[in-house]
């Protein structure tokens, strides 16, 4: 048997410390918990990531490279089948990140890079549920007044940025745990597409409550 390739040191300190701080938030774990975790010397940590915010951005960089690919495919939704697919999507990369969401406004006001990061990823976000709102409407979909159509992608995507905040707000000692990832992700990506529910087309609306249900099942 081949033996496989030891991780580099590197990767594997960003595995973790992306583990730590979805457990338990990055503002509660140091570069020594890190270490620990690792069952590494504090200087070996260092050598690859001199500081906290190196760690951070490193794992900020790879969320974004995903999140900027995946919010292309806005571009082609057509449906509400479509839609809760991509909505569904984008919110496990959100969950595999959840640190950067819960502890958001802590972050964006320590470090700069993602303060102005972050303003590019709401106007991306935006731009990705305003192309879905079009592609739909142009499908026959849904039907929307251009005017109306600005507005609800913003609340679409407020709803989609802070509803892992939502959640931690409503049980601080379970929602962000691994076993309530599928239900917490439902019910985001229901109540981002109820949004624009009053605009859709009977059936395309009926099938949406269909989805729903079929998910609130399982």
């Amino acid at each position: 048997m081949v033996k496989k390739a030891p991780r580099r040191t590197a990767e594997r300190i960003l595995e973790v410390t992306l583990v730590l701080f979805n457990r338990f938030g990055e503002p509660n774990v140091s570069t020594t918990l890190i270490s620990a975790e690792l069952n590494i010397s504090p200087g070996n940590l260092y050598y690859h990531y001199p500081a906290k915010d190196e760690l951070i951005n490193a794992l900020f960089d790879r969320f974004e490279h995903a999140l900027t690919d995946l919010l292309n495919a806005g571009d082609d939704v057509r449906n509400v089948e479509d839609a809760w697919f991509f909505m569904h999507t984008l919110f496990e990369l959100i969950w595999e990140y959840r640190f950067l969401y819960r502890d958001l406004n802590d972050l964006l006001s320590k470090n700069r890079r993602l303060e102005t990061h972050f303003q590019s990823i709401l106007k991306n976000k935006t731009r990705a549920t305003r192309a879905l709102l079009d592609g739909m409407r142009r499908s026959g979909s849904l039907q929307i007044d251009s005017r109306e159509t600005d507005v609800t992608a913003t609340s679409m995507v407020v709803v989609l940025t802070y509803w892992l905040s939502f959640e931690y707000v409503r049980d601080p000692r379970n929602a962000l745990e691994p076993a309530n990832a599928q239900a917490a992700l439902l019910r985001g990506a229901q109540h981002v597409l109820n949004l624009m529910a009053p605009y859709l087309e009977s059936g395309q609306r009926a099938h949406l409550l269909k989805l729903s249900d079929a998910y609130n099942k399982q």
